[in-house]
């Protein structure tokens, strides 16, 4: 089982940037891929984006972010991080990290953070 702890969330205002991180323990971390959720107020969890292992190292994004938020990982630090960018109202949520989804992300693993909170003001 992976312990993943979330960081960075925050209040910012539309247009602002946001850089949130992830912290994984307890297995190899370099094995799994990785990937952000999030669950505005009153809506299902969803996929944000993914990130695999090995080089070259593959990412997959829901349309909604592409071309403003960045997913990476540092292996030797067991950490990745969702570099977030012209942040807009409807980017309002709860962000998860989440160990070893499958389909690019669209099918998350078994193991997520306790999320942290991302509000960005009109």
């Amino acid at each position: 089982q992976v312990q993943l702890v979330e960081s960075g969330g925050g209040l910012v205002q539309s247009g602002g940037s946001l850089i949130l991180s992830c912290r994984a323990s307890g297995s190899i971390f370099s094995n799994k891929p990785m990937g952000w959720y999030r669950q505005a107020p009153g809506k299902q969890r969803e996929f944000v984006a993914y990130i695999g292992t090995g080089i070259p190292v593959s990412t997959n994004y829901v349309d909604a972010v592409k071309g403003r938020f960045i997913i990476s990982r540092d292996d030797a630090q067991g950490a990745a991080y969702l570099e977030m960018k012209n942040l807009k109202p409807e980017d309002t949520a709860v962000y998860y990290c989440n160990s070893g989804p499958r389909n690019m992300g669209y099918l998350p693993g078994p193991d997520w953070g306790q999320g942290t909170t991302v509000t960005v003001s009109s």
